[in-house]
């Protein structure tokens, strides 16, 4: 039973990596996806979609892959195309109609702090090994800890544009039509955390 926990733990939600290669469709041809697949041992990703949880050490070589091969414009833009329609998967699937219809009737700051409580709860989802913590109270927020996305990138800017455009989605369509979602630190740049503000006007 403690093996099965352990390794839960360090698996993600297979849209980390199904997002970022149909965001890559539409930027590079398929020779292109799976030379760049095939040289960081991802090829198989590409040739049949995951069902499954991945392990997080896959997507945090995708998300490190990226921005060595691509540089750091075109990879932030392709985490966030990924992030957005990760977004849009989850309204669809994963978040009952009836609870985003009964959140979007509430004050924004109750809906917000609501939703975060429940985003919380399925964070294992998204975050594997890392720690997440909400921030339910303005300034609304979250943080994650050990991130896996970022585990192998070094930069001078945030990276965690996948995380930003998923919530911003999610809290576009439920929250207010103007949230907004900005990575504050990032582990990439040296911070101890990564860490988010959601705020709409």
């Amino acid at each position: 039973m403690m093996a099965n926990l352990l390794s839960a733990r360090d698996r993600i939600g297979p849209n980390a990596i199904i997002q970022v290669i149909a965001a890559m469709t539409g930027r590079f041809d398929q020779r292109v996806m799976e030379q760049f697949f095939e040289s960081i041992g991802l090829l198989g990703y590409v040739r049949e979609s995951p069902q499954d949880m991945v392990p997080e050490r896959d997507v945090a070589v995708l998300q490190r892959a990226l921005f060595d091969q691509w540089g750091d414009l075109l990879a932030r833009d392709i985490s966030r195309e990924a992030g957005r329609r990760t977004g849009d998967y989850l309204l669809r699937h994963r978040i009952p109609n009836l609870a985003q219809r009964a959140l979007r009737m509430l004050p924004a700051a109750i809906s917000a702090r609501l939703l975060l409580r429940a985003i919380g709860r399925h964070a294992w989802t998204f975050a594997g090994s890392g720690v997440f913590t909400i921030h339910g109270s303005p300034p609304f927020g979250f943080s994650i800890q050990h991130n896996p996305l970022c585990s192998r990138i070094q930069s001078d800017q945030p990276v965690c544009d996948y995380y930003a455009a998923t919530f911003e989605r999610i809290f576009q369509a439920i929250v207010h039509p103007c949230a907004h979602v900005r990575e504050l630190s990032c582990e990439a740049v040296g911070a101890p955390i990564c860490s988010f503000e959601i705020s709409w006007r």
